[in-house]
């Protein structure tokens, strides 16, 4: 059984041993590489299974390097074919950012988690009572808000404490709680009203395309204007309405008067209002040919503002992006609120791979020597020292199957792991040999006596885990159950035998 499972977790850690290679990680919905076809590897995708990036126009590409340089060297108007292991995806290139995120192609299945990638983490809480059906839609919609950015490596789920209050926990590598910290906490409503009739809402029902990348009818207005002490600078993008929405502006605007522009048109008497969480956003005139007229096409504009120039255009860009992502995604079910944000650099999370990798293989070898000292017989501390290290390896395995990440609390609980298993099997090397091998069948019965009773109580211990702390502490749970579950039915049992035959020799 142990080789068998062994074997297994080899299948599924999946180990890739080939040359260099960099793989699709995200892509910005809307974005040009989205209109050709590609698409963010699903959540269930295995890491070893995302699709590679072969070549760039017939170039061949194996770092995120090479393919930044031969990206930037094609000329802005000029067709872009990007071949993968799934096919190839070709465009005209309209800027530098076509809105894919790559990364180094995984070694193996093994899932990194925030402590040890980098990235922010939020817990967040809803500010009323909601249902385990609305929880799911907060779920949906966050997701959706956070690949609309491209971001790659979103984990977003949901936990609960010991009083039973709910939580929303976001995991998204590679990214600071500056950037991210906005655009979850907001409910994001947004509605377009005319005299007080809501026009359309965010959301696919009511939108059914935004423009994004495309410059033709997305846009920066420049230059910006001087006002008192700051620069302004304004936005617009197209959007697309359902029938239903085109319908409703026909319905609220064919009794609206008109009047003359200064400028020799005419206007809608009444103005077309843009609402975001129920703040008014900016506010736009609706020329006299559109009265009565199911408008599938809105032009939205809003401004951004700043002290300088470089300023103001980082704050439009912002409220651009922000507002085409809630026009996409639609409102949360209900507002949420911060109660803690993680933030660790992706320098500190390889730190802390390094010094976790350390400290487990310290861990490994100051319990072989202490055992080696305690029976000073290669035949019973080697077998101790295999089964410990197989240990480790079935829990990997099992971690790389159910797609559970490996975090700081994770690899703590492996080195509690290591542990208890060479406690068990310490007492099961000194009841055999108290008992001598004429006993082993009796002496092995007493030692799992003891293991059973210490493994119940390690599980008993481990169950509030699992939902203390607002859900922080699930991975530690997990993977301590699982250890211990994995020490219990698989490598105690092949070290007893191992050591029945060894002492038989």
């Amino acid at each position: 059984m142990l080789i068998i499972f062994l074997l297994i977790s080899f299948i599924s850690i999946n180990h890739q041993f080939g040359e260099q290679a960099i793989a699709v990680s995200a892509v910005e919905q809307n974005s040009t590489a989205y209109e050709s076809g590609l698409r963010t590897p699903s959540g269930d995708t295995p890491p070893t299974k995302r699709e590679k990036i072969l070549a760039i126009n017939s170039r061949e590409i194996k770092t995120i390097e090479e393919f930044n340089h031969a990206l930037s060297s094609i000329q802005t108007d000029n067709p872009v074919t990007i071949t993968t292991t799934k096919q190839a995806y070709s465009f005209i290139k309209k800027s530098d950012d076509i809105g894919l995120t790559i990364a180094d192609f995984p070694k193996s299945n093994l899932r990194k988690g925030l402590d040890l990638q980098g990235g922010t983490r939020v817990l967040l809480s809803p500010e009323e009572e909601i249902t385990d059906s609305q929880v799911q839609d907060i779920i949906s919609v966050m997701e959706s808000r956070l690949n609309i950015y491209g971001l790659a490596d979103v984990t977003v789920k949901s936990a609960s404490d010991l009083e039973g209050n709910r939580f929303i926990i976001a995991e998204i590598a590679g990214v600071t709680k500056e950037e991210i910290k906005s655009l979850l906490e907001n409910q994001g409503k947004f509605e377009a009203r005319i005299s007080d009739h809501v026009v359309f809402e965010g959301g696919r029902k009511d939108v059914t395309f935004v423009c994004r990348t495309d410059a033709t009818c997305s846009r920066i207005i420049t230059p910006c204007q001087r006002s008192d002490s700051q620069y302004v600078c304004r936005f617009e993008f197209e959007i697309a309405l359902s029938p239903d929405a085109a319908e409703r502006h026909a319905e609220i605007t064919k009794d609206l008067a008109s009047g003359p522009t200064g400028r020799g048109g005419r206007v809608l008497n009444e103005t077309i209002d843009f609402y975001l969480d129920n703040i008014l956003v900016d506010e736009l005139q609706i020329d006299a040919s559109l009265k009565g007229q199911k408008a599938t096409r809105i032009v939205i504009s809003g401004p951004g503002a700043g002290f300088t120039q470089e300023e103001a255009l980082e704050s439009t860009i912002k409220n651009r992006d922000r507002l085409q992502t809630v026009l996409i995604t639609g409102s949360l079910p209900s507002k949420l609120s911060i109660e803690k944000i993680d933030s660790i650099s992706p320098s500190l999370g390889e730190a802390f791979v390094n010094n976790a990798l350390f400290i487990g293989f310290l861990a490994v070898i100051a319990a072989g020597i202490i055992i080696y000292f305690r029976y000073r017989k290669l035949k019973v501390s080697l077998p101790i020292m295999i089964t410990v290290v197989s240990e480790i390896y079935i829990i990997l395995g099992f971690a790389a199957l159910f797609k559970q990440n490996l975090d700081l609390a994770a690899i703590a609980a492996i080195i509690a792991a290591v542990g208890t298993g060479v406690d068990h099997q310490i007492v099961i090397a000194d009841e055999m040999l108290r008992g001598g091998s004429g006993s082993s069948k009796e002496s092995t019965k007493r030692a799992f006596f003891v293991i059973f009773v210490a493994y119940a109580a390690t599980v008993a211990a481990m169950l509030p885990l699992l939902r203390a702390g607002a859900g922080l502490l699930t991975g530690f749970a997990i993977v301590t159950i699982v250890g211990a579950t994995i020490g219990v039915l698989i490598t105690r049992p092949a070290f007893a035998s191992a050591m029945k035959i060894l002492l038989e020799d």
